[in-house]
């Protein structure tokens, strides 16, 4: 079997506020499939326990994978939470393999993913998002006391950052699938009433379901997430004026307000070129910027660090969209430390895939990932 991940000089906890605070830890802190938006598929999942020697079922961690994978790789986080199911009229099952959610948007499996079909707000005007049939945004009283029983537990009884996935979409990707994308980003330049419309509605149901859930985990939770894309592989969706005008207004109230409720750092998922927002982004509040899809357009970790390095944490960084899936396990350790020693200088840097980990990847490769992580002194 390969080694894992114990015998760390640094605890978890001491080790990322190290890094987020931008001085010196003993190695990165290691993110392997901790949340819902760094997994790994269960395919592959399968495939590394093979190659480790694992038997049996282990014990699940908060987003399904197995917790002897987390702790093999040296993780020092774990998650509490996710994404809320909210009571609504919309909600049906049509087939194994399709459905709709409480916003009214069809889903259909595509592969191994739920892939859009129909959008509910395709052609609607600023009256049917006042008649939309929204969904409820009060949150179960069991489900706010499960949630709490579990972020004490980890916080209490385990050594790792606890992380608080995020309960609800952004306001820019529910506009987005609910309206479809042209239709909506479209309407971002010519009708901003009905932008600023549906935002106001949406935002406060975003507001109602955060402030009840980070009520319940708030004070076990280190750092607090989102995601909401806002870049595509060449360039942001919408101009940094944009962005300043119509979407940082909600997305920066939202922010304050969960740091309020207890989490000391705002962790946020977008993936694409988003190098022409990060000076709006940041001041929203982001602490913490995850993909680091550096196979997009201007997200090189070098040009990132110089320009933000002060600013903010790098999470992420190693491509999955052809080193891990096509390059050879010396050639993604080279990657590791390089990435390591520029994003990881003076602190700033978790590292993770830039993204959940698909089944074609060779688990040879994300061994050799894991294994150049924890060999890389950072002293």
């Amino acid at each position: 079997m390969l080694s894992t991940g114990k015998g760390n000089t640094m605890a978890s906890r001491e080790r990322f506020h190290a890094a987020v605070s931008h001085t010196q830890p003993d190695r990165a802190p290691i993110d392997l499939a901790c949340t819902s938006l760094t997994g790994m598929m269960p395919g592959v999942q399968a495939q590394l326990r093979d190659l480790l020697g694992f038997t049996g079922d282990g014990s699940k961690a908060n987003n399904g994978v197995d917790e002897r994978l987390l702790e093999w790789a040296g993780c020092d986080f774990r998650g509490v939470g996710g994404i809320v199911s909210l009571e609504g009229t919309l909600t049906r099952t049509i087939s194994p393999t399709e459905f709709i959610d409480c916003w009214g948007v069809r889903r259909r499996l595509i592969g191994s993913y739920w892939e859009i079909v129909e959008s509910p707000l395709a052609d609607a005007s600023i009256d049917d998002i006042e008649t939309f049939p929204w969904p409820d945004p009060e949150l179960d009283d069991g489900l706010l006391e499960r949630l709490h029983e579990d972020a004490q537990t980890l916080a209490r009884e385990t050594p790792y950052v606890v992380i608080g996935e995020h309960p609800v979409f952004g306001v820019l990707e529910l506009g987005c699938w609910m309206c479809g994308y042209s239709s909506f980003l479209t309407r971002m330049a010519m009708d901003t009433g009905f932008v600023r419309a549906f935002f106001d509605r949406y935002f406060a149901i975003q507001m109602r379901v955060v402030e009840q859930y980070y009520g319940a985990i708030g004070e076990y939770v280190g750092i607090a997430m989102s995601g909401d894309d806002f870049g595509m592989q060449l360039g942001p969706l919408v101009s940094p004026a944009m962005f300043e005008a119509l979407v940082a207004p909600y997305f920066s109230e939202r922010i304050a307000r969960t740091k309020a409720l207890g989490p000391r750092y705002y962790w946020h998922h977008s993936c694409g070129s988003v190098v022409g927002l990060l000076d709006e982004i940041i001041g929203c509040g982001v602490d913490i910027l995850n993909p680091i899809q550096t196979s997009a357009h201007g997200m090189t970790p070098r040009g990132l660090k110089e320009a933000y390095g002060e600013r903010l944490t790098f999470w992420g960084a190693i491509d999955v969209q052809d080193l891990l899936r096509t390059a050879t396990p010396d050639d993604v350790a080279a990657c590791v430390h390089e990435t390591i020693s520029v994003l990881g200088r003076n602190g700033g840097y978790v590292l993770a895939p830039a993204h959940n980990v698909q089944n074609d990847v060779p688990v040879e490769n994300i061994a050799a990932m894991i294994e150049a992580a924890r060999g890389v002194t950072c002293a």
